[in-house]
């Protein structure tokens, strides 16, 4: 009866997780192609279409992990290039985190499982950047993963977690350059259980547990391996080049195999240490604290529930009779090691960096929400009227803070008050140049391009953009790239009044900074004039449109 009854328990867990992923996939699929798209989601979408229609692809660590760009390209070969099928790859592994909460079930109680699902499944914060064309998301979602697994495997719970974490590691680092750091602040939170184990005065010496674990290593020699082979096997996959039409090594093109194993496994960490470390300093240093504030405002804006609860926790757990749960320790140490690393080693402050701190600390949040649900449980029971109400409240105050952020941040339209939206996302009003795009552009006898970018901050020559590396210059294009390059349209540059000037037509499309707008307006009769804001302050453009 005993086995049946933790089969049935478990059944109801598992049960109850898969319903609320289904609700995390419901959340993030409701309007996820509403929002314009942000300067990085743009130049995903770009590359991803690229990929697409040349067969050519490399990975370039300036422009973030390979994973998120592979997931793309079959978005868009499959659902069409729309800005709901760039964003849908990202969307569903945020949908499925929930389901990641099952590899804990041993180290929680059943509610304290389903309530991790919950925290993982509606926190405003991995909602909306669920609804993103980042690789964030992704890489802490199967960082978090790999903990799972890894906790799985040190418990004897068979090789085939082995093989789990190989490939959870694996694709949280082509996910994003952070999922690095968020498998290195892991190691740490590891490191630092194992270490504060030896102040218990019933545990066993740190060489004995070492040695312990040297012997299931040796015992596991061939599983090990195997692991390895996985590991390898997804890294050469997704950081591989395809090489399309170019003379390059491509992982499809017959002959440069061998030569495309090489650039996956030994070029892209050259690439990658070239770019983030050797040539990142003196230049692309910062101040520490202002980027360690923004991160404490995000969490405070759109977790605080979590964060409380996280903390509490931690607090109570460690010092109460019994001692501390390694699971939640371990959470919270990797929770504090993202807070203090990744400030510091990104390069950009933005809100998306608060999901590296969020996701390890929705662990200790689980155990407080389930705590919770379990005292008012047992107030009502006993009838105790101002422990139910206290209850009440509280659950009801943790809910309605994250449904005011989810209702005034995640679906709301962008604007400046948009607190986790970062300045390069566009406001609501550019949708219309979306919209607009494919009636204003098409094929003319007049002209040899649809689309002519004007000014010498977004002049790229003729064919520069059509494979990486690009010009600084088309940065400034974004996310106008990406709209222009899905309808098909052609483009041209001119630096200024003169080159225009010298042009034997002028195409039915011209983009430029808004303050251009006075110089061209009277070159360009018979246009009419939009002004739209690319960002959500200090980037207006104005597009003049054949009338």
């Amino acid at each position: 009866m005993i086995p049946s009854r933790v089969g049935q328990r478990l059944d109801r867990t598992a049960l109850a997780v898969g319903a609320l992923a289904l609700v995390a996939l419901v959340v993030r699929l409701v309007g996820l192609g509403g929002r314009p798209l942000h300067w990085d989601e743009a130049r995903v979408g770009y590359w991803s279409l690229r990929y697409l229609e040349t067969g050519f692809f490399q990975y370039r660590p300036v422009a973030g992990g390979p994973l998120v760009y592979l997931l793309s390209r079959t978005s868009l070969a499959v659902f069409g290039t729309t800005d709901f099928a760039l964003r849908l790859p990202v969307a569903v592994v945020g949908a499925v985190l929930p389901l990641v909460s099952l590899l804990f079930r041993d180290y929680l109680e059943s509610d304290e499982t389903v309530a991790l699902a919950l925290v993982l499944a509606v926190n405003p914060l991995l909602v909306y950047y669920g609804r993103f064309a980042r690789g964030d998301v992704l890489a802490i979602g199967f960082a978090f993963a790999a903990f799972g697994f890894a906790l799985r495997l040190a418990n004897g719970h068979g090789r085939k977690n082995a093989y789990g974490l190989a490939a959870a590691c694996a694709l949280a680092i082509a996910a994003s350059g952070l999922g690095i750091v968020a498998l290195c602040c892991l190691g740490v939170a590891g490191l630092l259980v194992f270490d504060h184990a030896a102040l218990v005065s019933s545990a066993r010496p740190a060489a004995m547990r070492l040695g312990e674990f040297s012997a299931r290593l040796r015992g596991g020699v061939t599983p090990a391996a195997r692991a390895v082979l996985v590991f390898v096997g997804l890294y050469v996959f997704t950081f591989a080049p395809r090489a399309g039409v170019t003379d390059r090594a491509g992982l499809y093109t017959p002959g440069t195999i061998l030569g495309a194993i090489d650039v996956a496994l030994f070029e892209s960490v050259r690439r990658f240490v070239g770019v983030r470390i050797v040539n990142r300093y003196p230049g692309a240093t910062h101040e520490y604290l202002p980027y360690l504030a923004n991160l404490g405002e995000t969490l405070a804006l759109a977790a605080l529930p979590v964060t409380l609860l996280g903390v509490g926790v931690f607090v109570v757990d460690r010092y109460t009779a019994g001692g501390p749960r390694r699971v939640v320790s371990a959470a919270v140490y990797w929770a504090g090691a993202s807070l203090a690393f990744v400030p510091m080693l990104t390069e950009v402050s933005a809100p998306w960096l608060g999901v590296y701190v969020v996701v390890p600390l929705a662990i200790p949040a689980a155990v407080g929400l389930a705590a919770l649900g379990r005292w008012g449980r047992r107030a009502f029971d006993s009838q105790d009227t101002p422990r139910v109400a206290a209850a009440i409240l509280v659950l009801l105050a943790l809910g309605a803070q994250t449904g005011a952020v989810a209702t005034t941040e995640v679906y709301a339209p962008s604007d400046r008050d948009t607190n986790l939206a970062h300045y390069g996302q566009p406001p609501s009003d550019f949708a219309a140049f979306r919209e607009n795009l494919s009636t204003w552009v098409g094929p003319t006898e007049d002209s040899d391009a649809d689309v002519l970018y004007y000014g010498s901050s977004m002049y790229v020559s003729d064919g520069a953009a059509d494979y990486p590396p690009v010009p600084d210059e088309w940065g400034e294009q974004l996310p106008m790239a990406w709209y222009v390059e899905r309808t098909g349209a052609d483009t041209a540059s001119v630096t200024d009044a003169t080159a225009l000037e010298r042009r034997s037509s002028i195409p039915p499309v011209v983009i430029a900074p808004a303050s251009e707008r006075d110089t061209l307006a009277p070159r360009l009769d018979g246009y009419v004039a939009h002004t739209y804001q690319t960002g959500l302050w200090g980037r207006p453009i104005v597009v003049f449109v054949k009338n």
